[in-house]
Order: C-alpha cells, then structure tokens, then sequence
C-alpha cells in the first residue's frame, strides 16, 4: 500500500478529552475519529487492526469447534421480556412503524436461545459452540477512553450449550485456553481474575484483564498466592471477631446532629472518626428491602449483599421506601427500631464493634453508645464490604490484598439454566427425560482489544504495535522522493517485499523526512526500513520500532531479510500449548 493513496490523518496534537495514552495515540495515529460520545469511526489503519483481532478469534474458537454465525442487531423486546432483562437502564430502544418495541442488541443470550429451542431437542446434537462477531449498543451512561467503554463496540460472543454441568465446566475450560492462546497471539499480557456475572448472570464466571495505569476497573491481588479478583467480587475471609465486652458501656442515646447526613459530617460533627460509625444501608434483594451495617469507613458491595441473600437482584431503596420503613429522610437511617421482620444483615468487622454510632431513624439525630445484641438483635453476619488494598487475603492465611487497575478485555460465564429454563430452551436426555439446556457465555472486546494492544505497547514516541495485530508488517520509508536512485530502490524493494508477503506500507509522500519519522513511530508498523543515502552503498537501513536499533541490509537481499525478520517476530506470539 502506498501512503500517497492512503487515508491515514494523522494530529500533532490530540484532543484535550483524550485522558489514556491509548485514547490520545489512536487519534493521533488516524486509527479513529469520534463521531459523538462513545461514537466511533474506525479509519483505515484502525480497521486492519481490528480485522486482525477478529482473525484471532476466529482461528482459535474454529479450533475448539466453534461454528460462527451472524445474528441481528434488532432484538424483540418480548424475547427479553422472557428473562427480566427488558428494563435494563443500558438498552437503547426503539419501535417499528408498527409500535412494536425493540432494542438494539447490548448481547445476544436471548437470541440464541430462542434460536436452540427451537432447532435442539435432544442430547445427540451436544455439545454445541456458537460464535458471532458483531457491533453491540449499550447506552453507557459515561463513556470513557476513546474505545474501551464507547456506546457502539464490536463484540465476540460465543455461546456453549450442553447436557450436564460437567460438560460445562469442559467447554468453560476449552474457552478458557482459547482466550489465553488468543490474547498471547495478540500480544496482551492478561490477568485471569474471579468477576461479578453483573446484567449477564449466571455462576462461575472470570475476566481476563490487561494491568494499565488507567483502566477503570480495580483488581486486588494477594501477595501470597495467585488469587485475584475484581474488587466487586473479591471475596474477604471472617475474622473470627470476638466481639468487645458491653459492661460499662451506657445506654443508647440520641443526640441531634442537624444538616449531618453523610459519615464526614457526622464525624466533624461528634468530634469522632468514620471507624466508629456503622452505615446502615437499606436495599432491595429481588424485590424484597433488606438492612446492611457496615463499618462508616468501609463501603457496601451490593453483590455481596445479593450472594448472601442468594438473590439475582440488588437495588438502593427510594427515598420515599426508606421513609416508611424508618420514619426518617435518607441519611439517618439504622438498626435499633427497625420494623421486626425486616432482615439485618452486618458485615463480619462489625462483630468486633460495640459502642459505636448510627442513624437514629428520625431526622437530624444519631444514636451513641449503640451495641448489637443489646440495643437490637444480633444481625446476620456476612462478608458485605468492598475489598480494599492492605485488606487480608481470602486464599492464605499470611496474604494481604494489593490493588493495581486493570482493563477488562474478555469475560466468560458458566450461565447454568439461567436462561434455557426462563425461555424453555428443553432436551430430551438419553433416558428420556426433558431437562433445561446447560449453558455458557463468552464474551470477548474486540475494539476494546484495539485500545487494550495500544495501552499494553506504547512509549513517548507513539504506538508499538506486536506484529501480529499490526495494521502493516513494515513501513518503508523513502527519505527523498526527488532523488532517482532513491526512489528506484525503494520502488524495487516496495514491489520484493510484496514478493515476499510482507504487508508492507510504503511511505512515497512528498513530505519531509522528519515527518515520515515521526508518523512512522506514531503509527507503530514495527519493521522500519529507511531508503535514504546509503543507497549509494548499495544498502538500506532497518529497524525495529521496539528498539530502533539500525542495521544496514545490502539491498539485493533485503526482501528475503525482512520476511524472515516478519517470520521470526510472529513466532514469538506463537502459543506453545
């Protein structure tokens, strides 16, 4: 491909949005354009990119069996009406001229189900793997980072159906190496981390993260052992706690503490410190309200809450709900007087905790020298709070949690019945009987990956592209278009590369050489070779852009050279398994 015939825009400057170096170094690259928040076009060489990651994919979910097909972006809204999934806040939605209400596909559970109900009805045509690759919508309410949390995003999503849960867990795991063999071709350096199965559902799942200084998501490690997990879903273990002596301790006693609504207020306000208040949260567990202590320094998880509960859903309580239930406006809410058959659930550091401050359930006014147990019954104990750094691991008993942040490049689900059993997805077993299909989820960012590539390999200088995600193999650079025997060797070497099978990008523009040099590490092709004056010697220039080591080639072999450089980089995304 010649750069005079190529679409490739590249800025000095990247826009002052752009935050992550990989957000600022795609549009300075001319990889993307923004066409409204969370909006983008793929230009050129941010298509060859992603056509290569979709390659990826393919090749490796072709060799566990997958069967690709092509779904629609409409989806009926009935079929999600099927599974409770119809009033998700991320669904942008639309009607036909007809009034019949769809959305626009955020994934795709009910579509393949609807599809495998219909067409499988006995164990014989299991196990089954279908894929797509497909640009989904969800209405983010914040759209960040150029492409990795966008609106409108290409998306892998495989799905498995099978007889039984061990042959679940078999093909979890054949997906499980697929994703490792795929993100090692891609040149990303993942981290496998226990997740939240969030709006998708389902039991075991896992994220492969990428470690990047601006991803949005918080992973905690333990500094012992290999377990790490997002920080919704890491797990904390129970003290043991005993709980402090409450002899001595005086009664319950409300103070009026007025304006003093969130943990700093109250705390200025007594003169105290967050550790000795407990927030009392009130929630809402598949429908039904439910309190939460924890400690005023910690914050609820939600999904903690829901798990314990053995719940699918979870929700703050509205105001007018909190109301009723504790007599007070939002803010002051608390344990001591709560309706009886309402369930109080605390988290396990709060068993160590007596004597400490709560809302009072009545406006402008808290409780001191609160005790559980004394003041209100014993609550039910239960790991409810966020998992923060310093925190002690739930794997080994000397580990403590570190965090780092991460970016989340793929999520696979073991989604059990969740969905066959709600949409009537049935097989006959081999004895006969009707059971509801098993099965998985996989799901994998492919625009996200684009970004992901980018945020893993880049430096001060521009992109560094692994060759194997690469938009071009090489970039031949011809330093000076006006001299002749400059542009004859680089005209000859354009057309042996090519010979050769290299993807190549020759830079014949007009321009300067300095802006040659500048795109050429913008751009990240990471085999430069540089046709300038040593074209008289009979020789071209070649670098690496991970380096930018030169070596001089002699020109009549240089293609052969090169392609064999091609070779070499590319085994070493190889996966050995």
């Amino acid at each position: 491909m010649r750069a005079s015939h190529y679409f490739m825009p590249t800025l000095r400057e990247a826009p002052a949005e752009a935050e992550l170096p990989s957000h600022r170094l795609l549009l300075r690259g001319g990889f993307i354009r923004k066409v409204a928040a969370g909006v983008y076009t793929y230009l050129p060489l941010g298509w060859r990119v992603i056509r290569k990651v979709e390659q990826i994919v393919r090749e490796e979910t072709d060799r566990i069996g997958g069967v690709e097909l092509f779904m629609p972006a409409l989806v009926p809204q009935e079929l999600l009406d099927e599974t409770g999934r119809s009033g998700l806040d991320i669904l942008f939605r639309l009607k036909d001229r007809h009034q019949r209400p769809f959305t626009l596909g955020f994934t795709h559970e009910e579509i393949i189900t609807d599809i495998v109900r219909h067409t499988v009805s006995s164990y014989r045509q299991m196990p089954l793997l279908l894929y797509q690759i497909q640009t989904k919508f969800r209405d983010e309410p914040r759209p960040r980072g150029g492409v990795i949390r966008a609106r409108e995003f290409i998306m892998y999503d495989a799905y498995s159906f099978d007889t039984d849960a061990d042959a679940l867990e078999t093909m979890y795991q054949k997906l499980r190496v697929a994703y490792v063999r795929m993100f090692q071709r891609m040149g990303l350096p993942t981290l496998i981390v226990d997740a939240e199965a969030g709006a998708i559902g389902g039991g075991s799942n896992e994220e492969f993260m990428i470690i990047a200084p601006g991803g949005e998501d918080r992973v905690l490690q333990c500094d012992r052992s290999g377990y790490a997990a997002n920080a919704e879903r890491c797990e904390l273990p129970d003290p043991q706690l005993t709980p402090p002596p409450i002899e001595g301790v005086p009664p319950a006693e409300q103070v009026a503490t007025p304006n003093a609504r969130t943990v700093e207020e109250v705390c200025a306000f007594l003169n105290t410190t967050p550790d000795r208040l407990v927030k009392t949260l009130l929630m809402r567990v598949d429908g039904k309200p439910v309190a939460a202590l924890v400690r005023g320094d910690r914050e609820l998880n939600p999904y903690k809450l829901m798990h314990a509960l053995g719940g699918e859903s979870v929700e703050m309580l509205d105001a007018e709900t909190i109301q009723q239930l504790t007599g007070a406006p939002v803010g002051f809410a608390g344990p001591v007087g709560l309706p009886p058959d309402l369930p109080v659930y605390a988290d396990y550091e709060i068993r160590g905790l007596q004597d400490f401050i709560t809302g009072a359930n009545a406006a402008d006014a808290h409780l001191i020298h609160v005790c559980w147990g004394r003041d209100f019954p014993e609550p039910l104990w239960a790991d409810l709070r966020v998992a923060q750094a310093g925190d002690p691991s739930p794997r080994h008993p000397e580990g403590v949690l570190r965090e780092v942040r991460g970016i989340e490049v793929g999520h696979i689900f073991q989604l059990g019945v969740k969905y066959s059993q709600a949409m009537g997805a049935l097989f006959t077993d081999a004895a006969g009987n009707q059971k509801p299909i098993i099965m998985g989820c996989y799901g994998l960012g492919v625009s996200r990956c684009l970004a992901a590539i980018v945020e893993a390999h880049h430096d001060e200088d521009g992109i560094r592209f692994p060759i194997t995600v690469a938009p071009f193999e090489a970039i031949l650079i011809l330093v000076n278009p006006e001299d002749h025997d400059q542009r004859a060797a680089a005209e000859q070497l354009y057309e042996a590369l090519q010979a050769h099978g290299v993807e190549v990008l020759y830079d014949d523009r007009d321009e300067r050489s300095g802006v040659k040099f500048k795109d050429a590490d913008l751009i990240g092709v990471p085999i430069q070779v540089v046709v300038g004056r040593t074209v008289k010697d009979g020789q071209v220039e070649v670098r690496l852009r991970a380096d930018k080591t030169p070596e001089k080639l002699p020109l009549t072999d240089a293609a052969a050279q090169i392609a064999a450089r091609v070779r070499a980089l590319k085994a070493a995304y190889q996966p050995s398994n």
